[in-house]
Protein backbone atom coordinates (compact mmCIF):
# COMPACT_ATOMS: atom_id res chain seq x y z
CA UNK A 1 0.00 0.00 0.00
CA UNK A 2 1.58 3.62 -0.88
CA UNK A 3 0.43 6.48 1.18
CA UNK A 4 -0.11 9.56 -1.15
CA UNK A 5 0.48 12.86 0.96
CA UNK A 6 -0.43 16.28 -0.81
CA UNK A 7 0.30 19.63 0.77
CA UNK A 8 -2.02 22.83 -0.22
CA UNK A 9 0.02 26.08 -0.85
CA UNK A 10 -2.47 28.71 -1.50
CA UNK A 11 -2.86 29.18 -5.64
CA UNK A 12 -0.32 26.31 -6.09
CA UNK A 13 2.62 28.30 -6.96
CA UNK A 14 5.90 27.81 -4.20
CA UNK A 15 8.58 30.25 -5.10
CA UNK A 16 11.19 31.69 -2.64
CA UNK A 17 11.47 34.92 -1.52
CA UNK A 18 14.29 37.28 -2.09
CA UNK A 19 16.45 38.36 -0.37
CA UNK A 20 15.83 41.33 1.39
CA UNK A 21 18.26 44.13 0.16
CA UNK A 22 18.81 47.00 2.67
CA UNK A 23 18.07 46.62 6.62
CA UNK A 24 14.91 47.95 6.51
CA UNK A 25 13.98 45.32 3.57
CA UNK A 26 13.75 42.52 6.04
CA UNK A 27 10.33 43.14 7.42
CA UNK A 28 7.28 41.35 5.43
CA UNK A 29 5.92 43.20 2.13
CA UNK A 30 3.43 40.56 1.44
CA UNK A 31 -0.13 40.07 2.70
CA UNK A 32 0.68 37.57 5.10
CA UNK A 33 -0.96 35.02 3.18
CA UNK A 34 1.78 32.89 2.92
CA UNK A 35 3.05 32.72 -0.52
CA UNK A 36 3.88 35.20 -2.63
CA UNK A 37 4.25 36.17 -6.11
CA UNK A 38 6.78 37.69 -8.38
CA UNK A 39 6.46 40.86 -10.36
CA UNK A 40 6.17 40.98 -13.62
CA UNK A 41 8.33 44.36 -14.52
CA UNK A 42 10.77 44.33 -11.48
CA UNK A 43 9.06 45.97 -9.15
CA UNK A 44 6.71 45.97 -6.21
CA UNK A 45 3.85 43.75 -6.11
CA UNK A 46 0.52 45.12 -3.81
CA UNK A 47 -2.05 42.89 -3.46
CA UNK A 48 -5.63 44.78 -4.35
CA UNK A 49 -8.64 43.05 -2.83
CA UNK A 50 -9.02 39.23 -1.53
CA UNK A 51 -6.66 37.77 -3.68
CA UNK A 52 -8.40 39.44 -6.64
CA UNK A 53 -5.83 41.74 -8.47
CA UNK A 54 -2.07 43.17 -8.20
CA UNK A 55 -0.83 46.57 -8.52
CA UNK A 56 2.84 46.48 -9.59
CA UNK A 57 4.83 49.84 -8.59
CA UNK A 58 8.19 50.69 -10.01
CA UNK A 59 10.09 54.13 -9.99
CA UNK A 60 11.83 54.83 -13.05
CA UNK A 61 14.88 57.13 -11.01
CA UNK A 62 16.21 58.80 -14.28
CA UNK A 63 12.72 60.10 -15.23
CA UNK A 64 11.53 61.04 -11.83
CA UNK A 65 8.04 58.97 -12.51
CA UNK A 66 6.29 56.49 -10.80
CA UNK A 67 5.17 53.52 -13.00
CA UNK A 68 2.08 51.42 -11.85
CA UNK A 69 0.66 48.08 -13.98
CA UNK A 70 -2.46 45.97 -13.02
CA UNK A 71 -2.10 42.46 -12.62
CA UNK A 72 -4.27 39.40 -12.12
CA UNK A 73 -4.04 37.88 -8.76
CA UNK A 74 -1.62 35.58 -9.60
CA UNK A 75 0.76 38.94 -10.79
CA UNK A 76 0.97 36.69 -14.14
CA UNK A 77 -1.24 38.92 -16.72
CA UNK A 78 -1.86 42.23 -17.23
CA UNK A 79 -5.61 43.49 -16.29
CA UNK A 80 -6.26 46.01 -18.69
CA UNK A 81 -8.32 48.78 -17.09
CA UNK A 82 -11.57 51.64 -18.10
CA UNK A 83 -9.76 54.33 -15.75
CA UNK A 84 -8.07 57.08 -17.03
CA UNK A 85 -5.77 58.05 -14.18
CA UNK A 86 -6.11 57.17 -10.44
CA UNK A 87 -4.28 58.95 -7.47
CA UNK A 88 -1.56 57.53 -4.61
CA UNK A 89 -1.39 59.73 -1.92
CA UNK A 90 1.40 60.03 0.65
CA UNK A 91 0.60 58.64 4.04
CA UNK A 92 1.97 61.18 6.59
CA UNK A 93 4.47 63.13 6.12
CA UNK A 94 4.08 65.67 3.32
CA UNK A 95 0.86 63.86 1.74
CA UNK A 96 2.24 64.77 -1.73
CA UNK A 97 -0.15 63.20 -4.41
CA UNK A 98 1.13 61.61 -7.42
CA UNK A 99 -1.59 61.59 -10.22
CA UNK A 100 -1.20 57.94 -12.31
CA UNK A 101 -2.48 58.63 -15.96
CA UNK A 102 -2.96 56.12 -18.19
CA UNK A 103 -0.26 54.69 -21.00
CA UNK A 104 -0.84 54.39 -24.06
CA UNK A 105 0.91 51.88 -26.54
CA UNK A 106 0.35 51.75 -30.05
CA UNK A 107 2.22 48.21 -30.49
CA UNK A 108 -0.44 46.26 -27.94
CA UNK A 109 -3.42 48.40 -28.70
CA UNK A 110 -2.92 50.26 -25.36
CA UNK A 111 -4.80 53.65 -24.82
CA UNK A 112 -5.85 56.18 -22.30
CA UNK A 113 -9.38 54.08 -20.75
CA UNK A 114 -8.01 50.82 -21.83
CA UNK A 115 -4.76 50.12 -20.64
CA UNK A 116 -2.93 48.20 -17.61
CA UNK A 117 -0.12 50.31 -17.16
CA UNK A 118 0.08 53.92 -15.93
CA UNK A 119 2.56 56.37 -14.75
CA UNK A 120 2.83 59.69 -13.17
CA UNK A 121 5.58 62.87 -12.33
CA UNK A 122 7.18 62.02 -8.93
CA UNK A 123 10.99 62.71 -9.17
CA UNK A 124 10.71 63.50 -4.94
CA UNK A 125 10.58 59.96 -4.94
CA UNK A 126 14.52 59.42 -5.87
CA UNK A 127 14.71 61.04 -1.98
CA UNK A 128 13.30 58.83 -0.13
CA UNK A 129 14.44 55.37 1.15
CA UNK A 130 10.87 54.34 1.54
CA UNK A 131 6.81 55.62 0.75
CA UNK A 132 3.87 54.82 2.51
CA UNK A 133 1.26 55.43 -0.12
CA UNK A 134 -2.53 54.74 -0.50
CA UNK A 135 -4.13 54.20 -3.60
CA UNK A 136 -7.40 56.23 -3.22
CA UNK A 137 -9.62 54.37 -5.41
CA UNK A 138 -9.34 52.13 -8.38
CA UNK A 139 -11.95 50.25 -10.52
CA UNK A 140 -10.71 46.85 -11.97
CA UNK A 141 -13.46 44.99 -13.64
CA UNK A 142 -16.93 45.65 -12.25
CA UNK A 143 -15.04 46.56 -9.04
CA UNK A 144 -13.80 49.53 -7.47
CA UNK A 145 -11.19 49.03 -4.63
CA UNK A 146 -11.08 52.31 -2.15
CA UNK A 147 -7.67 53.23 0.47
CA UNK A 148 -5.21 50.68 -0.48
CA UNK A 149 -2.11 51.21 1.55
CA UNK A 150 1.39 49.89 0.81
CA UNK A 151 4.83 50.53 1.75
CA UNK A 152 7.62 51.23 -1.08
CA UNK A 153 10.77 51.18 -1.67
CA UNK A 154 11.22 53.30 -4.53
CA UNK A 155 15.16 52.11 -4.75
CA UNK A 156 13.99 48.64 -4.97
Amino acid sequence: MVLLSVSATGCGRKESAPAPTDAHAGHEHESGSGHAHRPLMGGQLVEVGEHQFNLEFKYDATRGVLQAWVLDGHAENFVRVSMALFDVQEAGGAQRTITLRAVANEMTGEKSGDTAAFEGEAGWLGAVGHFDGVVKAIKVRDTVFRDITFHFHPQG
